[in-house]
């Protein structure tokens, strides 16, 4: 799976390292919109899929609340573990998104009261 928040000249590449079957979820264009040759879909046998998480909410309420709950489940039990980058205090606040700017934080930033 590749889950593509970038798309640009990044886009072919990232659809090249997807494996047969895969899937590659296209999730936003900061780089810009990608020019994505059809024919790699075909020869991958992947699936090329839109994810507009904002809008799956709006539409779909109760299926987010149902994917959100066994989310959080599986944190609870420790299935997954979010990366957390850095603790902060509120008063660092400032650094925690200067940190983020500067590109520092490669996971999760956690503001401590």
């Amino acid at each position: 799976m590749v889950y593509d928040p970038v798309g640009g000249d990044f886009a072919e590449a990232a659809l090249r390292a997807t494996a047969w079957e895969g899937r590659y979820l296209v999730i936003g264009f900061t780089a810009g919109i990608p020019k994505i040759p059809l024919n790699l879909v075909l020869l991958k046998g992947c699936q090329v899929v839109g994810v507009f998480w904002g809008s799956f909410t709006g539409r779909e309420p109760e299926k987010n609340r149902a994917n959100t709950e066994e989310l959080l489940s599986w944190c609870v039990s420790g299935r997954i573990k979010p990366h957390i980058s850095g603790r902060y205090r509120l008063e660092e606040v400032g650094q925690a998104l200067n940190d983020m700017g500067a590109r520092k934080v490669t996971g999760k930033v956690v503001l401590v009261p």
